[in-house]
């Protein structure tokens, strides 16, 4: 059900890892609790991040969740498009990134979930 490729946080962001950087969104499991998503706040590019440090916020109609990152590094790039087109989170998670981040920390990744201990987890 989840894509292997990616990795996956506690906090139901995933992440997919391409040399030195990453791109982030959210998981299909964490977009259906949230339900339409309307808005979602994104940092500066940049700006640096710790592991687990929040990096925005994204609003449902239904509840305002923050966004943690799952790997340290600098933001390099944010999703514009998402500022006009919030519900392609809901439509399509796996493939909607948020931010890209130059990640400074690669032995991380070996704390992140794989996508059968991620759906293990959401069971």
């Amino acid at each position: 059900m989840y894509p292997a490729e990616l990795k996956y946080t506690n906090d139901h962001e995933w992440v997919r890892v391409d040399g030195a950087e990453a791109a982030v969104g959210i998981t299909d499991f964490a977009q259906k609790q949230l339900g339409d998503v309307v808005f979602v706040e994104l940092p500066d590019v940049g700006r640096t991040l710790k592991q687990g440090d929040s990096f925005g916020t994204i609003e449902s109609v239904k509840a305002v969740s923050e966004l943690f990152s799952p790997l340290s590094g600098e933001v390099v790039a944010v999703n514009s498009d998402l500022a006009n087109h919030p519900d392609h989170v809901n439509s399509k998670p796996h493939d909607t990134w948020m931010i890209r981040i130059k990640v400074s920390n690669a032995s991380e990744t070996a704390a992140l979930l794989d996508a059968n201990a991620y759906e293990a987890l959401t069971k």
